[in-house]
């Protein structure tokens, strides 16, 4: 048996173990894409606890193993660092309020850290940490009927999770190919061998600082986009309406668009069969009003002056909130008085792509995205932070959706977590809102606008890779297409120009550019001069300058 101390110590160890070990576990991601990785984002996740577990002392099992399942869930940062969390979660259900940690209560322990894990993914894939925790927690049920005391159900958990590591490439066709285990996989085991130090030898593993991932400051983790970006304003009025289209008008939506280029920027047009959906920058808003009354009828008209609102937002971040909240681990959280019915928060990486959101309407940014995804914790101080009774949230990383369902029910506010992948799914769902629609039908269609927006990006491999048909040299320029890689070339324009070609079909109508921190205004001038002559007389080009690290350019095709 091992009372709380014993537990909180193993699991301090587990987390120094992880840490030490982050990079081997970060270079087994057969994806080349340098996100962030499963050994960062599981490491990450359990210094979290760690933090919270060094304040503990003499507490029972259960209590510790409780304090851990909070601190964990508020820290889970990506898919691999929720997984994890959801492990523990189950582990400390499984403890309950018991003083020690026993044999029947540790094989409950695994069993439902498992089936909460499971039960979390929509679609559980075999060859992963999923499996290796099932393995494990089958040979600790095993080992405890046989009547083996704690300590033999975690030798035997562990080591029928080393059995299930090592099957994983048999199971994932990509991880035999690149001689590889699982990444979430070992991390998991490495986990296990760091408490197994306490708990056999009284051990706690010592963390190598150098292997450890600095926590991003908390004062870049979220933000208020109005009252942050000090961007220079240059048309005074935010100018919003919808467009009921006339039957009879034969203009094309595209005439819309060039004509309020000429009046203003930030420009965005989106249309159907009955609607046009229009948004810009301008000094003259009853110009655009004008110009969309060529093509029907008005309504849902909006007008802003964004001076005012950019004062006023700088104002209201500095002096509305209220009391704390409470979340699940009684550490409080600054929460905003609530002034409105919706809003929105969104993830992203980028002042420029930021500022994009902002304009569309978003309330609070989180910064993350790539190589540093953000918490549960940090989303859930971000939607405290947007006044409103109803937020959406847009992760815009498939990477980030399970951090950001946690905070759902740790939220003092109704939370709606749109399965947005890219930032231009983000965008697409933001410029889908109707304030005249219910939340619900808001949720559903923006949902349905995001997945019709085809996403392209061009970065670069970040490491040696040969992955689904790729013989792929670090350095080397990837093009993706849907988050899946299409080519590889060594050439960031001609990439870019191939993607797009790639991308555009024979209703495409607009092709959207975003541009990051690694291309100058210079090189987006001239590629945009090239996909003109190519492309200019079947689409219409826009480019944007996202700021955002790691891709080159994000592609959007509607």
């Amino acid at each position: 048996m091992f009372n709380g101390n014993i537990l909180r110590d193993a699991i301090i160890s587990a987390a120094n173990n992880l840490s030490n070990s982050r990079k081997q576990v970060d270079d087994l991601n057969v994806f080349p894409v340098p996100d962030g990785d499963t050994g960062t984002n599981m490491s990450m996740t359990l210094a979290n606890a760690v933090r919270e577990l060094e304040k503990v002392s003499g507490e029972t099992a259960g209590k510790v193993a409780q304090i851990n399942a909070s601190a964990l869930l508020r820290g889970a940062r990506g898919n691999s660092g929720v997984i994890t969390s959801l492990l523990f979660r189950g582990f400390s259900k499984g403890i309950g309020s018991d003083e020690t940690v026993t044999a029947q209560n540790l094989a409950a322990a695994f069993k439902l850290g498992v089936e909460a894990a499971y039960k979390a993914v929509m679609k559980p894939t075999e060859g992963t940490i999923l499996t290796v925790a099932r393995i494990a927690s089958e040979k600790a049920t095993a080992a405890m009927e046989a009547g083996k005391d704690a300590l033999g159900v975690f030798a035997d958990a562990i080591e029928g999770a080393k059995e299930a590591l090592a099957e994983t490439p048999e199971l994932l066709p990509m991880l035999k190919k690149a001689g590889v285990v699982d990444a979430g996989g070992q991390g998991f085991v490495i986990i296990l061998e760091g408490m197994m130090s306490v708990f056999r030898d009284g051990v706690i593993i010592a963390s190598n600082t150098s292997g450890a991932v600095e926590e991003p400051e908390e004062e870049n983790e979220s933000r208020n986009a109005a009252g942050e970006f000090e961007t220079e304003i240059t048309f005074t009025y935010c100018t919003e309406f919808i467009v009921k289209r006339d039957p009879e008008c034969e203009k094309e939506p595209s005439e819309l668009r060039a004509y309020l280029e000429t009046i203003g920027d930030c420009v965005v047009v989106v249309d159907d069969d009955e609607i046009i959906k229009v948004h810009v920058h301008t000094d003259h808003p009853g110009n655009a009003f004008e110009k969309g009354l060529t093509f029907g009828s008005l309504t849902s008209m909006k007008v802003e002056n964004m001076r005012d609102q950019h004062e006023r937002a700088k104002h209201d971040a500095a002096n509305a909130k209220k009391a704390p909240a409470k979340t699940t681990d009684n550490e409080k959280i600054e929460s905003v008085e609530i002034t409105k019915p919706v809003g929105f928060v969104s993830v992203c990486a980028g002042d420029g792509i930021a500022a994009l959101f902002q304009d569309l309407g978003v309330d609070t940014i989180v910064s993350g995205g790539q190589t540093m995804n953000p918490s549960t914790d940090n989303i859930l101080r971000a939607i405290e932070s947007t006044p409103a009774e109803t937020v959406y949230v847009l992760p815009n990383n498939k990477n980030i959706i399970m951090a950001a369902e946690q905070a759902i029910p740790i939220s003092t506010r109704k939370v709606i977590v749109l399965h947005t992948r890219t930032i231009p799914q983000g965008i697409s769902a933001m410029l889908t809102y109707d304030e005249s629609a219910d939340t619900e039908a808001n949720a559903i269609e923006m949902q349905k606008a995001a997945e019709r927006i085809a996403t392209g990006q061009v970065t670069f491999a970040a490491r040696d890779s040969d992955f689904d048909g790729h013989k792929i040299k670090q350095g080397e320029i990837m093009a993706m297409t849907g988050g899946k890689i299409s080519f590889v070339d060594t050439d960031v324009e001609k990439a870019t120009m191939k993607l797009v070609k790639s991308m555009i079909k024979r209703d495409s109508q607009f092709v959207t550019v975003i541009y990051g921190e690694g291309v100058t205004d210079s090189q987006a001038a001239a590629l945009e001069e090239q996909l003109n002559e190519k492309f200019g007389s079947k689409v219409e080009i826009t480019f944007v300058n996202g700021g955002q690290p790691v891709y080159y350019y994000i592609i959007s095709v509607e």
